[in-house]
């Protein structure tokens, strides 16, 4: 059995990838390792970039793996700060891992030696050298802001600490038939009850795992969203039609603590199998784009502001704090841009 291993940089992050033409005994070794994904748009199974896995796969050892003992101890001061600050457990883990590379970077050198230079040589030499996102850069850029808040003897003025220049991406929005064909492919109600109250109700992953059945509020029809991203409750509209679905969903499963549970009953239902579920339905519609989750709920806004919706009102069903990042969906909104007559009509 062929294959091999190389560094990969997979959404801003570095993963090692195995590559290896398609083997049944490879795949169900991969799947063992702790944290194995599949990648469909590059085509290959990927793992954490640990000094384990390093070793395992034959990758060349880090020069350094592991930040100093006060890195390590500021690190995990810094986590106690988050916990108290009421941060969630993915902002805390994706704060903290973004602290421990830069501080891995200047291992040798003492936390309250840091300055704002430090700063522009590592995005130079780390982040730009290895072609990371600006998204991933910002993260880094977060974690120190908050961390040299909590640091008092410091040369770093944190207020001068620069962010990368955003590009200016565009969402990826789905047709209202590409959707219709996407929520009609699966038989399995569960899964397209999942995939049709995230499309409804403008919902992230996260917000429809975490779903209640008492979130649910058939009388008033309106779905309850409790600590939604930045810890903020918010009401969608239920409509009609997806109560009635639900209402056939819970006389066959039933559930009890979560709307949609794992195999086990009051168990989440994981994001992975959720993921898998838009995999399923994307391949029994035909459609080859790159779909994820996250582009249902852009759908729904992007529908939302072309059937006439005030752009106020969307801001309050996605839950943004601030309307620019609503006003991102007039650029993608094309009810106005089709009746614009081009002038090669007049040649």
């Amino acid at each position: 059995m062929k294959w091999e291993s190389k560094l990969i940089k997979h959404k801003g992050a570095f993963r090692i990838g195995i590559i290896f033409k398609k083997n049944t005994e490879l795949i169900a070794r991969i799947k063992t390792v702790d944290g194995s994904r599949w990648s469909q748009s590059i085509g290959v199974w990927h793992i954490p970039d640990t000094e384990e896995n390093r070793i395992r796969f034959k990758i060349p050892l880090h020069h350094q793996t592991v930040p100093s003992e006060e890195g390590i101890a500021s690190i995990e001061k810094f986590k106690q700060w988050l916990l108290s600050k009421r941060y969630s457990s993915s902002t805390i883990k994706t704060y903290s891992e973004a602290l421990k590379s830069f501080l891995i970077y200047y291992r040798e050198k003492p936390i309250t030696e840091i300055t704002n230079e430090d700063v522009i040589v590592y995005n130079n030499d780390y982040i730009l050298k290895n072609n990371l996102s600006a998204s991933y850069q910002n993260q880094i850029v977060n974690a120190i802001k908050l961390f040299f808040q909590t640091i008092r003897n410091t040369k770093m003025v944190v207020n001068k600490i620069h962010r990368p220049k955003r590009a200016k991406l565009l969402p990826n929005v789905l047709s209202k038939e590409e959707v219709k064909a996407i929520l009609n492919a699966h038989s399995n109600i569960k899964h397209k009850m999942m995939l049709s109250l995230i499309y409804s109700c403008g919902l992230r992953c996260g917000e429809l795992r975490v779903l209640k059945p008492v979130h649910i509020d058939s009388k008033r029809n309106i779905v309850l969203l409790k600590n939604s991203k930045g810890q903020k409750d918010r009401i969608v509209p239920l409509s009609p039609f997806i109560l009635e679905m639900l209402r056939d969903y819970f006389k066959i499963y039933k559930p009890k603590t979560y709307l949609f549970e794992g195999q086990n009953p009051g168990e989440l239902y994981s994001e992975k199998s959720l993921q898998s579920v838009l995999k399923q339905a994307l391949q029994k519609a035909k459609i080859t784009k790159p779909a994820t989750l996250h582009w249902l709920r852009h759908s729904y806004a992007t529908h939302l502001l072309e059937s006439g919706t005030d752009l106020r009102y969307i801001q309050e069903l996605l839950g943004h704090s601030s309307s620019k990042t609503t006003e991102i969906y007039t650029h993608v909104s094309t009810k106005s841009i089709q009746q614009i007559k081009s002038p090669f009509d007049d040649l």
